[in-house]
């Protein structure tokens, strides 16, 4: 029987011929990520078990994102804890206030990750580099810091879930309506502990964005990674940014799946997640009215460029509805600078929207937008469980960028289209 695409990459970076779903394997990593909530426990757990230097200093990469610039006194520390270790071993990848970005949006663009590489992540949504054909998953925290002392740590080969993507979006759909219309089909656990396989014609008509955004809520479907082929697009976006040596993967035509399932990308409409859960889909026509008191556009699922330009072709010309609260947030320091330069944080304030540096902020319910009881946002985010914003009793519905933004206006989830 033939392998996946992600278990050759296992296969090749565990030194075997072949793996089987099942199967528990010691790999080889091509790099190691934490942030400033995960990074300080990894960092305590180094220390502990008595390690004394990093397998790589180039390998590492550490991202203060979630709570910075720090909110309090203990993300202060957090930070302080991860700046030393990062000093003490020289590691090449530190990225902190003025040139960080949320993580899962900085290191693509800073080319860290590229196909074929094994990445793991002190982070779930470390499934997002599987948009470049990269196998990269969350763990946690012990397994970082074994992770960053040996380079290597171990799998259980995943079995794997094929979907074939045929046609092209409609006007106002994107990626995100893909990844939410999966998980409504499937399930939070539809793909638990699995490989979410993307294929298909469709594939060629998705933008690296888009492609970014589905891989970043695999784990929302339970998977255990999300990936998706190699072509053209990918090596497009690799030039000039991936430095390392690159390998691309592909399936074997044998290959087994615990499941398949065909999306045609034309028939997507815009789709929101009610409350609170993302597998509670429903699409645009079908919402009715929900009154809204804040939109969130941004995140490690929707900060990119073309989330930016979506949103601000929305707001441009007109004013974020009385009692709403816009939030825009840039997933980096880079993409900040080109929406200045394309005029479309002017679009934003103008609006009446606010621009934040690059945070996770509010996706989890840190800071820079939190609920209160009783008040519902609309957001780009990637998780919508009881209290993920703030309180337990506020409520989170996601959706793409252009619904965000459209619902910002009219101060209801909206459908974009009514604005044209």
């Amino acid at each position: 029987m033939g392998m996946t695409m992600s278990q050759k990459i296992l296969a090749a970076h565990a030194g075997l011929k072949e793996v089987k779903a099942g199967q528990l394997i010691e790999a080889k990593l091509d790099l190691v990520l934490g942030n400033d909530i995960t990074s300080p426990v990894a960092v305590n757990e180094f220390e502990r078990c008595g390690a004394h230097q990093v397998f790589d200093n180039k390998k590492i990469a550490l991202v203060m994102d979630h709570f910075t610039p720090n909110k309090d006194i203990k993300a202060a520390e957090q930070c302080k804890k991860v700046r030393a270790f990062a000093n003490q071993y020289d590691i090449e990848n530190f990225f902190d206030v003025g040139d960080m970005g949320i993580e899962h949006a900085l290191l693509p663009e800073k080319g860290l990750v590229g196909p074929g590489d094994l990445v793991i992540g002190a982070d779930s949504h470390t499934c997002t580099y599987g948009a470049l054909g990269a196998f990269s998953t969350g763990m946690g925290s012990t397994d970082m810091a074994a992770g960053m002392a040996t380079g290597k740590t171990w799998f259980k080969v995943p079995s794997a879930i094929q979907v074939t993507l045929t046609g092209k979006f409609q006007k106002h759909v994107s990626g995100k309506d893909v990844i939410l219309h999966l998980i409504g089909m499937i399930g939070v656990d539809g793909a638990l502990y699995q490989s979410i396989e993307f294929t298909g014609d469709g594939v060629k008509s998705l933008s690296m964005d888009d492609r970014l955004c589905i891989a970043n809520m695999a784990i929302e479907a339970g998977a255990k990674n999300g990936i998706f082929p190699v072509d053209d697009i990918t090596r497009a976006y690799c030039e000039g940014r991936v430095q390392h040596p690159m390998t691309a993967y592909e399936a074997d035509p044998d290959a087994e799946y615990t499941a398949k399932y065909t999306i045609d990308l034309s028939t997507l409409r815009p789709t929101v997640a009610f409350p609170h859960l993302p597998e509670n889909t429903r699409t645009i026509d079908e919402v009715g009215e929900v009154k809204i008191n804040q939109a969130v556009i941004g995140s490690c699922t929707n900060g990119r460029m073309e989330d930016l330009r979506a949103a601000a072709a929305i707001l441009k010309g007109r004013k974020v509805a009385k009692n709403v609260r816009c939030i825009v947030i840039p997933g980096t320091q880079n993409i900040y600078l080109q929406a200045m330069h394309e005029g479309l944080i002017e679009d934003f304030i103008k609006a009446g929207a606010v621009v934040s540096t690059p945070t996770c902020g509010p996706c989890l319910g840190g800071h820079m937008g939190i609920l209160a009881a009783g008040e519902r946002a609309v957001a780009t985010t990637n998780r919508n469980f009881v209290g993920r914003m703030g309180h337990v009793d506020s409520e989170v519905y996601l959706s793409n960028p252009e619904v965000a933004a459209a619902s910002a206006v009219t101060g209801t989830i909206t459908d974009p289209a009514k604005l044209d």
